[in-house]
């Protein structure tokens, strides 16, 4: 792979690993302290040499937009099933003219549309679960350090924190 002129100088290779190790200590610093204890150095530091070419900036974005359209295509979905749900019940409505019938079966129906509501969060759930398995996946196959599949809620907080880092240093002035 043939590196950016930039990146092939060494001092400034080196200043810009200094500037990135640097910054993840401070981030790693501003965690609660049981948060600290998961992430060591060693870590951020090998965070920080993947982090060189920008390629792990690159795929985290995209990875991030991918994980918006999905979750904005959930969200939709959601919507348009309470709003069936609704209408459902307006027509009901429009039907039956004893309040009696109109309260059963309204209150039957109800019952059907948190079931469906319930059953169609819990797909979402799952399907949000796979993309995390995907992405960990993908991380890790980049080789990213701290990624891995992986179920463990601890390792999953700890991979959070990672991605927020950098998020955080994809915003900031990185030196050339």
């Amino acid at each position: 792979m043939d590196l950016p002129e930039h990146l092939q100088d060494p001092l400034a290779l080196q200043r810009k690993l200094y500037f990135l190790t640097e910054q993840l200590q401070k981030m790693a610093r501003d965690l609660p302290i049981k948060d600290q204890h998961r992430i060591p150095n060693e870590l951020l530091s090998d965070l920080a040499a993947a982090l060189i070419d920008n390629t792990v900036f690159k795929i985290v974005n995209t990875l991030m937009d991918i994980q918006h359209v999905l979750e904005k295509q959930l969200f939709n979905q959601r919507n348009g099933l309470i709003t069936n749900h609704q209408e459902e019940l307006a027509e009901m409505e429009r039907k039956h003219e004893d309040p009696d019938v109109l309260y059963a079966n309204t209150e039957t129906l109800k019952l059907k549309h948190k079931m469906q509501l319930k059953e169609f969060d819990k797909g979402c759930i799952l399907t949000l679960d796979e993309k995390l398995y995907d992405q960990q996946k993908f991380l890790e196959k980049a080789g990213v350090p701290g990624f891995e599949v992986t179920d463990d809620p601890t390792k999953i907080q700890v991979q959070i924190r990672l991605l927020d880092f950098i998020l955080q240093l994809s915003q900031m002035e990185i030196p050339e």
